[in-house]
Formats: C-alpha cells, structure tokens, sequence
C-alpha cells in the first residue's frame, strides 16, 4: 500500500468514530474506491500495431506490446493473444521502444562537489535531490525513464550517485530504483582539468590527481582487509568509516565508479587505476575516446558518452568528435550515450543516437546505446533496457522513426503508468517550454499527474 492510500485510510478510521452515518459512507465510499483501484491496476493494457523495438531481438512490424501490473507480460507480432479483458489502444503509424536511459545526469539539484575535500566518497547525491522537482518532467517528455544522478565533478571524487526511476513522488524513497548488486546507485570521480585547483586540498597537476586516489584506495583496501578479518566478531571489526565504506563497495565490486574523463592521457590514466585497484567503472564523455578506442576495449571498460551539437566549452574537450560513438562501438566497447543535463538538455537525448548514425554508427548499436548498455551499465539490466516479458513496464510511443529530427516522444510510461503524453497541453508544456511553465507560481500545471491516470 503506498503512503498517498496509508494516510487516507489513517484519516478515514478517525472520521468513522464520529459519525454512524458517516461509518456507512465511508465505507461505501472506500470499497468503491478500492474495486476501481484494483480493477484498474489488473487489467492488461495491449498496444497494437505499433512498429516495435524490443532491442534485444528484431524489431517487430504489426507489433503487439502487452502490460500489466507494472510488467511487460508480452512482446509479439499481430499474431500475439491478448487478454480478453485487456483494454486496447491502436498504435498504428507509431514507434514503441524501451525507456530511454540516462547514465549521467545532474537533474534534481544534486549539487557539485563539497569544497571541504577532493575526496568525498561519503557524500551522498541522494540526499541533496529535490525529488519534486520540475526537471523530472522535463525528462519524461524526452523519454527518459531512468537516470543516474551524479554530484558534479570538479573533485577527484565528489560522491555516491543515486539511480531513480520516473516515477510520481514526494520523497526521494519513492524515485531510488535498486540494482542487481543491492545498491542504488555509482561512485562519482573524475580527473583532467577539472578537479586540478592547486587550492588546499586539491591537486594541481595530474600526477598529484592520480597519487590522491591512490592514496584513498589503499587505505580503502586496507579497510576491507581488516573487516574481512575480524570475521563474524564484532570486537575486532574497525571503527565504522564512512568515507571508506562505500569504497569497501567499489573494490567489492557492488559499487560500479562513474568516471569523468576527456582526454586520451586521462582516459588512459583512469583504466590504469581500474586495473591496479581492481574496481567496476563507466568512462564519461571520453571525448577522445576515438583516438584510444582500441585500448579502451582490451580493457573491458564500458563508456558512456555525450553528443554535443555545437561542441566547445574547455580546452580538454578541444579534440571531441562526433565520431566517437562509431569508433567506440566499432572496437567492440559496450557504448552508451548521456545527457549530462544541463550540459546538454533531456528533452533531445533521443537526438544523440540520430547524431551518432550521422557519423557512422550502426542503428541497431545506437538504440542499444540508448538503452540496454545504459541499463548494463548501472547493474539493471534484468529489469529495464529492453522490451522483453518480465521486464518493467518502461517504454515509449513516438510518432516516427527514433532517427527522424521530426519524431517526438508522443508517450512516456514508467512501470506501466503513463507519466507524460505529448496530448495533455499541461505535459506538452514541458516539451517545448514557455512562461512560468518551469516555476512555482504555475498552478495550471501542478495537477495535471492525475489527467493521465496516475
């Protein structure tokens, strides 16, 4: 039961001592309530006739999608039987894809790096977000379905990320979505130019950057050894750290690092202390990344990347290239793309995949690119990234081809809930932008969830 239906029910057994009539109301009142809710939770919704990306397998023309209870319970041709009691909705003309996912983003106000250190893997993304915040919905017009939300990365290592799913919510329990390894979320790092400041604390040259983490991993490593030691006797156990617990995490493997990196050195240098520490990473940006494809696959490390239309900005992205998503997929690196948001805006990462074919990438590594690696990359990949029976009920409608400048993202569904339709003017308004539409004084928009039946 969520906490919207545990407080009504709080409210209502207080009213029911007040008044017999109002017992037999409310009474009424909740079982009628209560059908409905149930009656509208189990009921299949099948789409059909959509052209239908499963990612996984070949797209499916006349393609039958079918969902219930938050779950895809079908994906097939027009062959495919649908429930009986299954509520219909004609897909003809449209394209249904998975959710798009997001492997770096900054929306929700997480907040850049704390100025007390460098290194600060004890600060949590997660409790700086503001869950309600508009950017949410900014993304669910682009698609988006989930994101990993990063602090930002002017240090060495600014933190825990926390991974969300698009769902309605008040509190930030209502967004956090739990990966394969029992966590929510990465470890944020970064080096390059960013985080070289010469200011107390931090490092001015690379060398320095590198000799930092170092010196963090191995008081981490030895942490863990002396955990790992004490056994099953608390008397022995270390005194709790909790910058080094969540990197007991890291070189366990559960905690996968997020990494920030542009240049061919620093791309190098950030596989060089994978390997030597033995931890799970994502190499971000890689703007040159096309220049040491190569090396990066022998490595195995995945890289999530960014398209940048008008590309500029720093001096250490002065080498980017539009090419790198076919040079990277290519060579055989699990490749994903990101929005960075607000470097680039969640609206169009839709756009990314388009721009990467442009330049040479294959179609099919592009959608993969936007969603299955993504989900791969942060430990998800047996519940969203794809279309496939038992998966969560994340997907998309849009109007056309996903590589067309025209196409929109007409309907975003979050765990078989609609949460955006391009139809509702209150939801289009996030789309395409205008007064107040991303302000608190909007009041003609603060409803509007409840007009596409969440």
């Amino acid at each position: 039961m969520n906490k919207r239906k545990k407080t009504f029910f709080r409210a209502s057994s207080y009213l029911l001592l007040k008044s017999t009539s109002m017992k037999i109301f409310l009474f009424l009142f909740i079982g009628i309530v209560f059908c409905i809710n149930v009656h509208a939770q189990d009921k299949p919704v099948a789409f059909k006739g959509a052209l239908v990306y499963p990612i996984t397998s070949k797209p499916i023309q006349n393609g039958t999608v079918i969902v219930q209870n938050g779950k895809i319970i079908a994906v097939g041709d027009a062959s495919l039987k649908i429930p009986s009691d299954a509520v219909i909705t004609d897909a003809k003309g449209k394209v249904i894809m998975p959710g798009i996912v997001d492997t770096h983003s900054h929306l929700g106000g997480p907040e850049g790096g704390d100025y007390s250190a460098a290194l600060n893997p004890d600060a949590r993304a997660f409790d700086a977000i503001n869950p309600t915040s508009d950017g949410f919905k900014k993304a669910l017009s682009g698609g988006l379905t989930t994101l990993n939300i990063m602090p930002g990365s002017g240090h060495l290592m600014s933190g825990q990320t926390v991974y969300v799913k698009m769902r309605e919510a008040k509190v930030m329990e209502d967004l956090i979505i739990i990966n394969e390894k029992g966590l929510f979320g990465g470890m944020k790092m970064a080096n390059g130019t960013n985080p070289m400041r010469g200011t107390a604390g931090f490092p001015a040259t690379r060398a320095k950057s590198a000799a930092m983490d170092r010196d963090l991993f191995t008081k981490a490593r030895e942490y863990k050894i002396k955990i790992e030691k004490a056994g099953k006797d608390s008397t022995k156990l270390p005194e709790r750290d909790l910058r080094l617990e969540p990197l007991v995490e890291v070189l366990e493997g559960k905690r996968v690092v997020h990494f920030h990196t542009h240049k061919e050195n620093d791309i190098l240098t950030a596989i060089r202390l994978i390997k030597e520490f033995g931890f799970r990473a994502v190499l971000h940006h890689v703007s040159e990344g096309w220049k040491v494809s190569n090396e990066i696959a022998k490595s195995g490390v995945p890289c999530s990347i960014i398209v940048i239309e008008s590309p500029g900005g720093k001096l250490e992205a002065m080498d980017y290239s539009s090419t790198n998503g076919a040079a990277l997929s290519n060579a055989g690196v699990l490749t994903g793309f990101h929005t960075d948001d607000g470097v680039t805006d969640s609206r169009l990462l839709i756009r990314a995949a388009a721009m990467g074919v442009r330049a040479g990438m294959n179609k099919e590594k592009a959608l993969e690119a936007l969603t299955i690696n993504g989900a791969k990359m942060l430990d998800l990949s047996s519940r969203i990234g794809s279309l496939e029976k038992g998966k969560d009920a994340d997907f998309i409608i849009l109007s056309g081809d996903p590589f067309s400048l025209y196409t929109k993202v007409e309907q975003t569904w979050v765990e078989g809930k609609k949460r955006y339709d391009i139809a509702i003017p209150a939801d289009k308004a996030f789309l395409v932008g205008g007064f107040k539409v991303y302000s608190t004084e909007r009041e003609e928009y603060m409803n509007h969830d409840d007009e596409i039946g969440n």
